[in-house]
């Protein structure tokens, strides 16, 4: 699944992990999960991150080869956040055979409007839209309490600088996957689409896909 930040790809795929029965796999989930178990990978993986630097493709790309070969990806898988760059698509393409590549197309001031009202727990994680998707008590999350806050980077000026960088590094993969025909457009032009509605796209693209 690739989209820009704060075009939904995280909430759309735990909605279709649970109607389609895959894990969704995010690789940044992966690297969280390795440094707090502090295995050996972990360790060296936090190395990087503690230097502010990328983790070397190679071990993203085993860690991901280790997550595909577990048993509940035996009927397939929704990947985001991977791969970002042609050199990890093609690693990709040699651990596992991808169906269907979904790019979410949400206009610039969508995602603008949308990432300057969200709002993330500081305890569990759970993400909120001031105008969308509200909690039910203001600045508490829903689940666990826990206080809610607003991301440095979801103020609009970094936001948008955000999007031109992934426009410029995600061109590349965009015309790679069309230039295999797996590549899928799905749009959202509307601020107050619910999630469903776009998810029902999804299933729609992804049936076809299933006939060819």
């Amino acid at each position: 699944m690739l989209g820009p930040p704060g075009a939904g790809k995280g909430t759309y795929a735990s909605r279709l992990n649970t109607i389609l029965g895959v894990p969704h796999i995010s690789t940044g989930d992966i690297v969280r999960d390795e440094i707090k178990a502090q295995t050996e990978l972990g360790k060296k993986i936090k190395k990087y991150s503690d230097k502010g630097e990328l983790v070397p493709d190679e071990i993203i790309i085993q860690l991901l080869k280790e997550r595909l070969e577990k048993p509940d990806c035996g009927k397939g898988f929704i990947l985001d956040g991977f791969p970002r760059t042609i050199s990890q698509a093609e690693a990709l393409d040699k651990i596992s055979n991808i169906d269907v590549v979904l790019n979410l197309n949400v206009p610039d001031e969508i995602i603008v409007t949308r990432l300057s009202n969200r709002v993330t727990c500081r305890k569990c994680g759970a993400i909120y839209n001031l105008l969308t998707l509200k909690p039910k008590r203001e600045g508490v999350c829903d689940n666990c309490g826990g206080e809610l806050y607003q991301r440095h980077d979801d103020n609009p000026d970094v936001i948008k600088e955000r999007l031109n960088v992934y426009r410029e590094k995600t061109q590349p993969l965009i015309d790679y996957y069309k230039k295999k025909r797996l590549l899928k457009d799905v749009w959202c032009k509307d601020l107050m689409t619910p999630p469903e509605t776009v998810v029902e796209k999804i299933l729609e693209i992804l049936g076809e896909t299933g006939k060819n």
